[in-house]
């Protein structure tokens, strides 16, 4: 009977005669673990370079969250519409899509006209206001000769304008500004569209990769946290509408124009939470002056007044009973949002995580509590069940 090279060489395996395998083989009997070093290291850098990718897309994350938050808050319109006449989730889509861009416009129409009529009518007063200024009438006139602005500007008037020569770069940045924001915008308006409209294969996707229990426990979970976004934004909307009132009362007190177009303006900025009656104050406050001196004054005073009031102590209290959580809780939200978005992404990332603070938290809460509930013992989850 003839022997075969492999039975001469017994049950002994054949070793594979390559650099790899050699460098294996000798770490082996050395007891070096080289894969887990060589997957450790791997990892290390898998996770390094995934952060700065991260990194340098966290404006566009950041955009994304605002664009999943605004969907979030447009899909009960859509679902309502799409179960009712409109039996196309496309058609839903378009109907939504197409109310907003035209509410878009029409509100930039409507504040508009009043901040170009203020600049006209500033630009028409103009030769007046420097008249009583050099003359020393009028409240300016009378800041300019308590405090000799005019000597220091006749000191100065090379200086200004040198400086008055450089503000076109500002200018020019100003504009390249403006026009990264509006591509923002048309990008944003293009995500919330594509999101209301695969909102739900990505949902169903999603849910048939999970066992049966694991999707109802997924879907009752989408619906508590979906509940407390509604939460969230009706509590906003309750705290915008009496910004509006109290700034609209103002204005028509102190005779100034357009008052129910700033009252509008108010209620919509003012959405913003803890920025927006900033933000929506800056104009509003500069176009009472225009109007007159004691307007202007009267309505910083309760510009200023009316934000402490509801950052510091309304604010918390609506939303607590909105979204069902402790009101320190709430406060707490919207300074660590604040902190932790303006640590990622400036300015803008500060402005998303006030925005949303407090429905990431209310999510977080309904995530915990379920599984606080579900971890419990079984007498415990009954008296839980009972009682909520």
């Amino acid at each position: 009977m003839s022997t075969t090279p492999s039975d001469e060489a017994g049950d002994e395996p054949a070793v594979a005669d390559t650099r790899r395998a050699r460098l294996f083989e000798r770490a082996q009997v050395n007891d070096v673990p080289l894969k887990t070093i060589l997957v450790t290291i791997f990892a290390v850098v898998a996770v390094y370079f995934t952060g700065k990718l991260l990194y340098r897309l966290r404006e566009l994350m950041l955009l994304l969250l605002v664009g999943g938050f605004i969907a979030l808050i447009l899909n009960p319109i859509v679902s309502r519409l799409e179960r009712g006449r409109l039996r196309r989730r496309g058609a839903a889509v378009l109907v939504v899509a197409t109310g907003t861009f035209v509410v878009f416009c029409l509100l930039a129409l409507a504040f508009g006209y009043p901040l170009v009529n203020a600049f006209t009518h500033f630009a028409n007063n103009l030769p007046s206001y420097v008249s009583n200024a050099q003359h020393g009438k009028g409240w300016i006139g009378h800041l300019i000769e308590k405090y000799h602005v005019t000597k220091w500007v006749n000191q100065n008037a090379a200086k200004l304008v040198s400086f008055a020569k450089g503000l076109s770069r500002p200018a020019l940045a100003l504009g390249k500004g403006a026009i990264s924001v509006l591509v923002a915008l048309v990008t944003l308006f293009a995500f919330v569209i594509l999101l209301l409209l695969e909102g739900p294969k990505i949902r169903n996707i999603i849910l048939v990769s999970l066992s049966p229990a694991r999707a109802a426990y997924a879907q009752e979970m989408g619906a508590l946290i979906s509940k407390a976004a509604l939460g969230y934004v009706v509590g906003n909307l309750i705290m915008s509408l009496l910004a509006g009132v109290v700034v609209f009362v103002t204005l028509w007190v102190t005779h100034v124009p357009f008052a129910l177009l700033f009252a509008l303006w108010v209620v919509l900025v003012d959405f913003l939470p803890q920025v927006g009656g900033a933000l929506a104050g800056i104009p509003t406050v500069l176009f009472s002056f225009v109007q007159s001196t004691s307007a202007g004054i009267i309505t910083t005073i309760v510009f200023v007044v009316y934000t402490l009031i509801q950052n510091h102590a309304l604010y918390p209290v609506v939303m607590s009973r909105a979204i069902k959580l402790n009101p320190l809780v709430v406060f707490l939200a919207i300074l660590i949002g604040a902190v932790l978005g303006d640590w990622v992404g400036g300015s803008f990332g500060g402005l998303v995580g006030v925005i949303l603070a407090i429905p990431l938290a209310a999510a977080l809460h309904v995530i915990v509590a379920q599984w606080w509930e579900s971890s419990g013992p079984p007498a415990q989850r009954n008296h839980d069940a009972q009682t909520s």
